[in-house]
């Protein structure tokens, strides 16, 4: 399963995200990042996107992580985010009862 979290930003603020972004603490073992991703958004500035996968049974656990790296960003000027779970079809199967 992934957690992905979703990072806006304005242009202006680019340089205080690096460097909160280069000073966040190494993640666990129990979780793979991909990213970040960028997109210059002409509406919202800039996205970012981060990919967080895990096993099922590391999610709160890998929630929490997430939560707290997203908060070494609240000083960033016009910063904003999303952070969400996302299953794979055989998870969702599952709840559902269909597999």
């Amino acid at each position: 399963m992934v957690v992905i979290t979703e990072n806006m930003f304005p242009p202006g603020s680019a340089k205080d995200m690096g460097k909160a972004f280069l000073e966040l603490p190494p993640l666990p073992d129990y979780i793979t990042i991909r990213g970040p991703f960028f997109l210059s958004d002409p509406d919202m500035g800039i996205r970012s996107i981060l990919i967080y996968e895990c096993d099922r049974s590391k999610l709160a656990d890998t929630l929490q992580v997430v939560a707290d790296r997203v908060t070494n960003y609240f000083n960033v000027p016009g910063y904003t985010y999303s952070v969400n779970a996302w299953f794979e079809a055989q998870e969702a199967l599952k709840m559902i009862g269909m597999a």
